[in-house]
């Protein structure tokens, strides 16, 4: 005897007359609050079984004794070993969901009158389960509220660091410096997401995920206060992509022995990329086929360029406008990704022109056009 079946005594006492409930949504209920309720799922399915030998949908009045045998509960039950059943109908008992009505033998059963009418049973009785109804559903209601706070806590988290992992991405191909500490974190982040977690430790994660994003942010924050204040002189990456036309170049003889159909560009942005010829090639390598002898320097690339322009059906006035503004070196490499996308781009002749706008503006350069068809070719190599 102990405090507890006290407890379950008086509710056997309760009347539960005028009262009912539906089985099934108690059950059911009953699923989503099982924590609350400190019982597993096979103990649930077992009252699920014990349940179904109530003839009614409702449970109400006072007739809620139901009393089959071992073998019948453990049918229904797809077969569960008697064991397992008295071990689960004991938590059930514990948890204050059903309650023993034994008989002096023990065993279940029940009297009936010379008419059939019920008169005493012994067995299960499933009193608690109306008793408690309101309790099982306000705990259901709970969980869900809970589960829904779980999830929307884990949407933000995720979304943090995905948007801080595109930041922290783009900052490593675009911007100078060593990232690798704010790459452990993301990457650290996304392995401790894939465990369970509570509500508390999801908030935290949260939180560093934010943190994260600031910080990503803050790297782009800091790049755009030194171009507005930095000097030109003093800026290394101001020249990495010139936009300036140098109109003091003087014309190759190379280019001026050209078909003279194409035009003779001068390769003024030479001194001024610092991105390697072979990492171009490897990025669009069909710039290669409309090569007359290869292209093994950046001369042979504006060249090849200038004449692959015209396949595209870019006009001469916008290639010259593309040179003007971002530079010979620059525009070549523009048409060698154009032209390797050349399926996807509708009309390459306006697509090069409003880049050269947005050179012009100061808000494009090479260099991610470039990384983005590596990152396309290795992911089609993997």
């Amino acid at each position: 005897m102990d405090a507890g079946l006290l407890a379950h005594r008086q509710m056997a006492e309760m009347s539960t007359e005028g009262e009912a409930v539906d089985k099934y949504a108690v059950l059911s209920a009953l699923t989503t609050a099982r924590a609350a309720f400190r019982v597993s799922d096979r103990d649930l399915a077992v009252l699920s079984a014990l349940v179904s030998f109530h003839q009614d949908r409702e449970l109400s009045g006072e007739d809620l004794i139901v009393f089959p045998s071992n073998a019948a509960l453990s049918a229904r039950a797809h077969g569960m070993a008697e064991s397992t059943l008295r071990r689960h109908l004991r938590a059930l008992v514990m948890a204050g969901l059903i309650l023993r009505h034994d008989s002096p033998n023990g065993k279940r059963y029940a009297a009936r009158d010379r008419t059939g009418q019920l008169k005493i049973a012994f067995g299960f009785d499933l009193r608690p389960l109306v008793l408690r109804a309101d309790e099982i559903f306000a705990a259901a209601q709970a969980a869900e509220e809970a589960a829904e706070a779980l999830r929307r806590t884990r949407e933000r988290a995720v979304l943090f660091l995905r948007d801080a992992r595109k930041l922290i991405d783009y900052a490593q191909e675009t911007l100078e410096g060593n990232f690798d500490a704010l790459d452990d974190r993301a990457r650290l982040l996304a392995r401790a997401l894939r465990r369970k977690l509570d509500h508390e430790e999801l908030r935290e994660i949260e939180g560093q995920a934010g943190a994260l994003l600031d910080a990503a942010n803050n790297l782009f924050s800091q790049k755009k206060t030194k171009e507005m204040n930095g000097k030109d002189i003093n800026s290394e990456r101001h020249i990495q992509y010139s936009t300036r036309f140098k109109k003091e170049s003087e014309p190759s003889k190379k280019l001026e022995e050209a078909d003279g159909n194409v035009p003779s560009p001068t390769p003024s942005g030479l001194e001024d990329t610092r991105m390697p010829l072979g990492l171009v090639l490897r990025a669009a390598p069909d710039i290669r086929d409309y090569a007359r002898d290869g292209i093994s320097d950046w001369h042979q690339l504006v060249q090849t360029a200038a004449f692959a322009r015209g396949m595209l059906g870019i006009s001469e006035d916008g290639w010259d406008e593309a040179c003007r503004i971002m530079g010979e070196i620059p525009a070549a490499i523009t048409v060698a990704c154009i032209l390797q996308r050349a399926e996807q781009i509708g009309k390459p002749g306006g697509y090069l022109r409003a880049l050269s706008g947005k050179a012009a503006q100061a808000e494009f350069s090479v260099g991610p056009m470039v990384m983005a068809l590596l990152r396309a070719e290795n992911t089609r190599a993997t």
